[in-house]
C-alpha cells in the first residue's frame, strides 16, 4: 500500500509540515514490513535510521541478567529511531514486533539536506525529541524513586514498628501495674514512721531516680546479684523477693541499699517499704520505656522530614550535607542492621555549606549506600568522609565488598545498566546520580578494586 501526504499528517509532530516537505521525506524513503516475533533492532545495533511507524505495534525491552523487562512500546504514528541532532549510536534495548508493522525508514545520510532545506519537518522531529527525552527522564526518575521509596518504606516499617511495639507493651504493663497500687497503698499507709525514716527513704529511692547509674552488668553477674539479692530479701522477711529483684537492681539497687532502707524502717516496716519503692522503680520504668520509644518514633519521623525535605519549597538551600547523610543512614537502619554493618564517618568539621536541592542530593546517598550495602557481605565496614576541597565539598563512600568488575566499572553510569536482577533495580540509579550531580555543576567519579570501593562526588560551594 503506498503511503500518502495525509497518512503521515495524522502524526501530530507532521501537523504543521508543507506538503512538499512530506512528498520529499516519502521520496527519499523506503518501506520495512516485520512480522511478529522479529525485531526492528537489538541490543547494540546502529541506530543510523528514522522510523515512522505506519502500522503496527512494537514492544521495548531491555536486558538485565537474562531476563527482558517491558519499558516502553511504539504503535501506529509514533516516531522513533534516529532524529536530528540526537547523540544516539547504537540501541540500549530490543524492539519486538508483537502485531505485524509497517515501518517507513530515512537513512541517516538524508538528515544534512533534511536540516538544511526542510526546517518545518526538521522542526517537527526535534520536537518530538525533547519530548522524548522529557517523558523518559520523568518516567525513569520516577521508576527509581519508587524503587527507593519502597527500600526505605520497607526498613522505616521495621523500626517503627519496634518501638511502637515497645510502647503497646509497655502501656499495658503500666495499666496492669497500676492495677494493683490500692492493694499496695493500704499497706504502706499502715507503717508508721518518722519524719527521718521517711527522709531516708525518699533520698535513697529519689537519688536513684534522679541519678539512674548505668547497669553495666554482665549476664552472669547479673544473674549472680539478683540471687544474691533474692537471698537477703527473704531472710529480711520479703515474701515475694523474686517478684521485686529485676526492678531494683534495674536501678543498681543492691544489698547496701537494702541494709540502709532496713535500717531506717526496721523489721516489721521493711517488706511493705522495700515492695512500696520497688512499685515506684517499676511505673518510673515503664515510663521511661514508652518515653524512650516515643523519641525513637519523633526521631525517625524528623529523619524522614529531613530526608525528603517536606517541608521547603523546591530550589537550591544552603545546607549542611551532613544532615542530609545522617538521615538517609537512619531511613536505611534496617538494611545495615540485616547485614550487621558498621558505619565511619570521618565528618570535618565546620565543613562549608553548599547551595543545593536538598531532596535530590538526599536521593544520590541513598543510591550510593544502597548499593555500597548490597555489595558488602556480613559484618562489612561502610565508610563515609567529608571535608573541603578548595571550592568543593567533597564525600567520599567507600564499602569493603567484593569491588566492580574492570570491565562493569566504566559502564555503571550508563541508562539501564545493572548487575541486580530485575525487581532489584532499575538500571537508572546511578544513571540519576550522576545527572543530579551534573545539575549541581559537580562531580562524581568511581574507584573500585577487591575490598575496597570509593564513590567520590564533589559539589561546589558557591
Amino acid at each position: 500500500m503506498k503511503i500518502t501526504n495525509q497518512q503521515l499528517r495524522e502524526i501530530p509532530d507532521f501537523t504543521n509540515v508543507p506538503d512538499d516537505q512530506l512528498h520529499w521525506l516519502l521520496e527519499k524513503s523506503h518501506c520495512q514490513n516485520y512480522k511478529v516475533g522479529e525485531f526492528i533492532f537489538q541490543k547494540g545495533d546502529p541506530i543510523d535510521q528514522l522510523l515512522i511507524i505506519i502500522t503496527g505495534e512494537v514492544q521495548i525491552k531491555i536486558e538485565q541478567n537474562g531476563q527482558y523487562k517491558l519499558v516502553g512500546q511504539i504503535s501506529k504514528n509514533s516516531i522513533a529511531g534516529l532524529l536530528p541532532f540526537s547523540r544516539a549510536s547504537s540501541a540500549l534495548g530490543y524492539g519486538e514486533v508483537v502485531e505485524d508493522t509497517e515501518i517507513l525508514a530515512l537513512e541517516k545520510s538524508f538528515f544534512r539536506e533534511m536540516i538544511a532545506e526542510h526546517y518545518e519537518l526538521t522542526e517537527g522531529l526535534v520536537h518530538n525529541m525533547t519530548s522524548r527525552v522529557r517523558e523518559f527522564t520523568k518516567s525513569n526518575v520516577q521508576a527509581e524513586k519508587m524503587m527507593a521509596l519502597g527500600k526505605l518504606s520497607a526498613g522505616l516499617a521495621h523500626e517503627l514498628n519496634n518501638p511502637a511495639s515497645a510502647m503497646l507493651r509497655s502501656a499495658k504493663g503500666l495499666k496492669d501495674h497500676l492495677s494493683n497500687v490500692p492493694e499496695k497503698f493500704k499497706r504502706i499507709i499502715s507503717i508508721r514512721a518518722s519524719k527521718e525514716e521517711v527522709d531516708t527513704i525518699n533520698h535513697v529511692l529519689f537519688d536513684k531516680i534522679s541519678n539512674r547509674p548505668e547497669n553495666k552488668m554482665t549476664l552472669i553477674e547479673r544473674n549472680e546479684k539478683e540471687d544474691e539479692l533474692e537471698e537477703w530479701l527473704e531472710n529480711h522477711g520479703v515474701n515475694n523477693a523474686y517478684e521485686l529483684t529485676e526492678t531494683l537492681l534495674d536501678f543498681c539497687m543492691g544489698i547496701p541499699a537494702m541494709e540502709e532502707i532496713h535500717d531506717a524502717t526496721g523489721d516489721q516496716n521493711f517488706p511493705h517499704a522495700i515492695e512500696w519503692i520497688e512499685n515506684v522503680l517499676a511505673t518510673e520504668k515503664m515510663v521511661d520505656e514508652i518515653e524512650e520509644a516515643s523519641d525513637r518514633i519523633s526521631n525517625l519521623v524528623q529523619s524522614i522530614k529531613s530526608y525528603t525535605h517536606m517541608d521547603r519549597a523546591p530550589e537550591k538551600t544552603t545546607t549542611d550535607i551532613h544532615i542530609g547523610i545522617k538521615s538517609t543512614l537512619t531511613m536505611l537502619t534496617h538494611k545495615l542492621k540485616q547485614k550487621n554493618i558498621s558505619v565511619e564517618k570521618d565528618f570535618q568539621e565546620n565543613l562549608p555549606k553548599p547551595k543545593i536541592f536538598v531532596s535530590e542530593i538526599n536521593q544520590v546517598w541513598t543510591n550510593i549506600i544502597d548499593n555500597a550495602i548490597d555489595a558488602m557481605e556480613q559484618s562489612g565496614i561502610l565508610t563515609i568522609k567529608t571535608a573541603q576541597d578548595r571550592n568543593f565539598v567533597k564525600i567520599d563512600i567507600t564499602d569493603n565488598g567484593e569491588g566492580i568488575p574492570n570491565e562493569d566499572i566504566h559502564h555503571i553510569f550508563d541508562p539501564f545498566f545493572t548487575t541486580k536482577s530485575i525487581g532489584k533495580g532499575t538500571g537508572m540509579g546511578l544513571e540519576v546520580v550522576q545527572r543530579i550531580i551534573n545539575q549541581h555543576h559537580g562531580d562524581i567519579k568511581v574507584t573500585s578494586e577487591k575490598g575496597k570501593t570509593t564513590f567520590t562526588i564533589c559539589l561546589p560551594i558557591n
